[in-house]
């Protein structure tokens, strides 16, 4: 998909289709924004007056010289807001991606001039975020659209241009994500993701990439980790990524990403129900390395290191049992009563890994619970750490994103849970009650220094998201990436 700016002319006559907004006001239609000869030729159409602007209403007409007009309701003007634009282009972009080639859009008529970037750069994320399809192993559905031209003149050209390069680095980079996502885990092993991850990689600037095989993770003393992965054919992998900015100073802020990359979960000897869909598993890995991404195509003036720990969960002859008692990097034993609660196993090891390389906060993403969809939905993340400052903080990006996110609780009583009495810790609480908080508590045991730290739960988010027009109706949505890159832009 080709994007232009045009911030000098008010139409391309190359362009074949013109979308302009409408509003609702008092339950009748307003297009006092409109130009006059645009408002004539609308008002000329007999069926127009049953077109009153109301939310997500659309209505086509035709000027002379055979441009057509898509007219996309935007309903009242006071509750208008960015997420309110997203899914307004994306329904445009879904309705017309078989049907036109070239399409211009008139973002006057979709942002207040207030606040004239803010709405211009969430209008270009759905054009990017809707421009998906996972092809690899089907062919592509119709699709004939292959330019947008934005029509932007409340923004400098050089403001217009830069949101425009920062934007598209982030559509890439979600993606990538997305398509890490849906690969089958046929495809997609701990092997083959590490190696894509160092490939995509190694091509960014100001990154080293380190990549830790079964024996490096042995000498690291992660027997956590390796438990996972004792049941597997394909050995385990710890990704280490590093991005440093050209310029560092005694003042230069590190963060360090943590991701779950279960390529695949059986649930291990704790057999699961159903399998399906278990691929997904390693969606955390995914995430953070779209943050990572394009945070660093972004130019971000922090140190990074992104950190994936990749194995599958199987079961064979010497795959660990339930009641096994491994010991963890830092030296804590932890009782597995259930090896379905495999993610946390991973994470512990590579947060203390995280830790090693002092950073002055840690974020970890996982598909780790189901309990946080019995908790928040499919719709809402959630968000658990030690650190109210840092929580609140990723709390103020979700909301410049329009992501939903929703702190959880660790309290002493879910500390007091993971507790085992033949250990130090165990995997899983007492009670299947409180599942995502207590699986949070466990992870903190492996937090040192005071870091701060805070936890994605993206078991929700991380698949379809059916009310979203902007994500794909199957498959990855790549949610929380913009939320973890504008932390780590501003945060």
């Amino acid at each position: 998909m080709k994007l232009e700016l045009n911030t000098t002319k008010k139409q391309l006559a190359s362009s074949e289709l013109l979308i302009l907004s409408a509003f609702c006001k008092k339950k009748k239609i307003d297009i006092s924004h409109w130009d006059k000869a645009t408002t004539k030729a609308f008002l000329n159409i007999q069926s127009a007056k049953h077109f009153h602007g109301n939310k997500d209403e659309t209505f086509f007409f035709n000027m002379t010289k055979g441009l057509t007009v898509m007219v996309i309701g935007l309903g009242e003007q006071k509750p208008l807001n960015a997420e309110s634009i997203r899914k307004a282009i994306a329904l445009a972009f879904n309705q017309l991606k078989a049907s036109n080639k070239q399409i211009e859009i008139n973002m006057e008529h979709f942002m207040p001039a207030t606040d004239a970037a803010h709405y211009f750069q969430a209008a270009l994320e759905s054009i990017y975020m809707s421009d998906y399809q996972f092809t690899t192993y089907k062919k592509a559905s119709p699709q004939i659209l292959s330019k947008i031209v934005m029509q932007i003149v409340s923004l400098p050209k050089k403001d217009a241009q830069t949101i425009l390069r920062k934007v598209k680095s982030l559509g890439e980079s979600i993606t990538i994500a997305r398509n890490f996502v849906n690969m089958p885990p046929n495809e997609l092993t701990s092997e083959s993701f590490a190696k894509m991850v160092d490939e995509d990689a190694s091509k960014l600037n100001n990154v080293k990439v380190k990549i830790l095989n079964k024996a490096a993770i042995k000498k690291e003393n992660m027997g956590l980790f390796l438990s996972v992965n004792s049941g597997s054919a394909f050995e385990p992998r710890l990704v280490h990524l590093t991005y440093t900015p050209k310029v560092v100073t005694a003042d230069t802020k590190h963060i360090a990403l943590v991701g779950k990359g279960l390529t695949f979960d059986s649930g291990g000897y704790s057999l699961k129900g159903s399998m399906v869909n278990m691929k997904t598993d390693m969606g955390g890995a995914a995430t953070v390395y779209g943050a990572f991404r394009a945070a660093v195509l972004m130019g971000a003036d922090i140190k990074i290191s992104c950190l994936l720990g990749m194995t599958d969960n199987m079961v064979n002859s010497i795959a660990t049992v339930p009641d096994s008692i491994m010991t963890a990097r830092n030296g804590k034993t932890v009782e597995i009563l259930n090896t379905d609660a495999e993610g946390r196993l991973v994470l512990a090891d590579v947060l203390d890994y995280a830790c090693d390389q002092k950073p002055d906060q840690i974020l970890d993403a996982a598909t780790l619970t189901g309990s946080v969809l019995v908790s928040l939905g499919n719709e809402v993340c959630g968000l658990m750490g030690n650190s109210q400052k840092l929580i609140e903080s990723l709390k103020e990006s979700a909301k410049n994103c329009d992501e939903y996110i929703w702190q959880l609780p660790i309290i002493p009583e879910f500390h007091k849970d993971m507790k085992s009495p033949i250990a130090d810790l165990r995997n899983i609480g007492s009670s299947r009650f409180g599942g995502s908080s207590k699986a949070a508590a466990f992870l903190e045991n492996f937090i040192k220094n005071d870091i701060p730290w805070a936890h994605f739960d993206i078991a929700g988010v991380c698949d379809a998201q059916t009310h979203l027009p902007y994500c794909p109706k199957k498959g990855a949505s790549g949610l929380m990436i913009r939320t973890m890159v504008n932390h780590l832009l501003n945060g």
